[in-house]
């Protein structure tokens, strides 16, 4: 009895010894999540309060259960790299179904598609127009490469101050050859509606009537329509038009562009002191634009970000909780899938709630990559073998006497 005792002792410190060997050699696996071996006293008969008259027949291991807490967050400086500091696991999708996993190193496609190792792809929230993400839906991450279209300029706000005791020109106004037609001039970039880049300047000349300028606009030297008057009042500030807008009819600009029809947003032009100052300038049109980046804040918003300043919103993060996350079925080392324990995957954005926030351009480590504790498991299990060794040794020599005094 005592040979079959110790025995199941030697398996079960195996076992505990093949568990402890597995999360040391997954020390450096991204999203690892490590074991521990779980053991049960075996008794040769059923019925209460054995331990009162049944010696106990061995052990034998019950469950190899997986440890949920979080590794520590690397830096990586990838931009596809995600970690979740907090609950969840992010969704990932194969043609076998959704899994879930904390493992967020991931890459793109040749189709754009942001998928791990294996093939699976990320999933995400997709974006609704007018903003915001619709939670009741998940969809592949997919990256654009195309380029992202061009906004033709419609209005060009200038913040300026005319000097108050400007003079009329003497010389009829005749920008392109007599700098002395006119008082200032205050140039700007704009954009048609095929992104192509175009050269504005409007004029301003002083009327001879008190407080008044006629602005002049001109685009790549061709000038546009009939100049626009500009009213102060006496303190200075912009009398009429009343709205501030200064309408100007389209201009045909380059073939194949629709023409481009401006409005000179001057409500914050004044007329104080003898000085011009021009303190900004923006107009709201901007060129074509490459993907340049990718971008993720820490709720999983991913959006692309092109090089002419432009960003567009690709989808938010789909993140996973479970009501009991240790009756995940386990697929691999990092990925799990719901089962009937594990209960229904409860989907949200991170940073919600209990939900945990995303940090682009890291990783999440084994949680079994403190050496020190795996090493100490390692040598109780060691331990353990040994000691049910010497057992069947101890117990081998008594066995040996016993015949020897028959004899």
């Amino acid at each position: 009895m005592a040979f079959n005792i110790a025995l199941s002792g030697l398996n079960a410190a195996s076992k505990d010894l093949e568990v402890t060997a597995n999360n040391i050699a997954n020390t450096g696996t991204t999203g690892f999540k490590g074991s521990r071996a779980q053991f049960a006293e075996l008794f040769s008969a059923a019925g209460p309060n054995l331990s009162s008259s049944q010696v106990g027949s061995g052990v034998r291991l019950t469950n190899v259960a997986q440890q949920f807490t979080a590794g520590s967050v690397e830096t990586t400086n990838n931009s596809l790299d995600f970690a979740l500091s907090g609950e969840g696991f992010f969704t990932i999708r194969d043609g076998k179904g959704y899994s879930y996993t904390r493992a967020g190193a991931f890459q793109k496609d040749q189709n754009g598609y942001v998928m791990n190792a294996n093939g699976q792809r990320l999933q995400v929230f997709p974006p609704v127009a007018g903003g915001g993400f619709d939670t009741s839906t998940m969809t592949d991450l997919q990256l654009f490469t195309a380029q992202n279209a061009a906004k033709a300029t419609s209005s060009v706000q200038m913040a300026l101050n005319l000097p108050s005791d400007a003079t009329p020109p003497a010389t009829a106004f005749d920008p392109l050859n007599d700098p002395s037609s006119y008082n200032q001039a205050t140039p700007f970039t704009a954009y048609d509606s095929l992104g192509a880049t175009h050269n504005g300047v409007v004029y301003f000349v002083k009327d001879a009537a008190a407080n008044v300028w006629n602005a002049n606009l001109y685009i790549d030297g061709t000038a546009v329509g009939t100049p626009q008057t500009l009213t102060f009042g006496s303190n200075g500030s912009l009398v009429a038009p009343a709205n501030g807008q200064l309408a100007f009819p389209a201009a045909a600009v380059s073939p194949g562009a629709d023409p481009m029809q401006l409005t000179l947003d001057m409500t914050k032009a004044t007329q104080f002191g003898n000085a011009y100052a021009a303190s900004a300038i923006n107009q709201d049109g901007y060129p074509t634009g490459i993907l340049s980046s990718i971008d993720v804040s820490r709720e999983g918003v991913v959006q692309a970000k092109y090089s002419n300043g432009q960003s567009t919103a690709l989808g938010q993060l789909a993140i996973a909780q479970f009501s009991n996350e240790q009756g995940l079925r386990q697929l691999d080392n990092t990925n799990w899938a719901a089962s009937y324990d594990s209960g229904t995957p409860v989907m949200g954005a991170a940073g919600n709630g209990t939900f945990g926030s995303v940090q682009a351009g890291a990783l999440e480590a084994s949680n079994t990559a403190d050496l020190t504790a795996q090493l100490v498991n390692m040598i109780k299990a060691q331990r353990n073998y040994q000691a049910n060794a010497q057992v069947i040794s101890t117990d081998n020599q008594l066995t040996q006497t016993i015949i020897n005094i028959r004899n």
